[in-house]
């Protein structure tokens, strides 16, 4: 429960950095880049943003398996936090106001922007990030409530 707040406050607040989470985070998004890159060129730019699920699903599947209930719950959020972090970038595609790795021109290296025009749908670029903001803040929120219900059951029949 304390991770989901921890969470849920830093990536709402301020810069909206998870300290050390997302500094991992960004590790995977980049790392994404050149994996998807070895499909094609035309791919690589999506490898960032699955990089970032990919990392916490693998290891969120892999605790669910060892039926490690915490484990898995803390992945589960950390899914979310990705979801809020992808969420940001995504509605920054037509602003691009978001520093990138490296000083790259954000005009002609923005993975939200090159993705979005591509499908023709850049004019809903907020529209699309707050549907992914929404979708975290449910996971999270459904983490945390599975969590309590679990603690009170150990409780009611301990």
């Amino acid at each position: 429960m304390l991770f989901t707040l921890y969470v849920l406050w830093f990536s709402h607040t301020g810069e909206r950095w998870v300290p050390l989470l997302d500094g991992a985070n960004l590790a995977f998004h980049e790392a994404g880049h050149p994996l998807f890159g070895l499909l094609g060129e035309r791919l690589a730019v999506y490898g960032g943003t699955v990089g970032q699920l990919v990392f916490p699903t693998a290891a969120l599947v892999a605790f669910w398996q060892r039926r490690e209930a915490v484990s898995w719950a803390v992945c589960a959020v950390w899914l979310a936090g990705n979801l809020f972090n992808i969420a940001r970038y995504m509605a920054d595609a037509r602003a691009k106001l978001l520093p990138l790795v490296g000083g790259l021109d954000p005009e002609y290296s923005h993975d939200w922007d090159i993705i979005l025009r591509r499908w023709g749908l850049l004019n809903l670029d907020t529209t699309l990030a707050l549907a992914l903001r929404l979708a975290g803040w449910a996971l999270a929120l459904a983490v945390a409530w599975w969590l309590l219900r679990r603690w009170m059951a150990g409780r009611e029949s301990g």
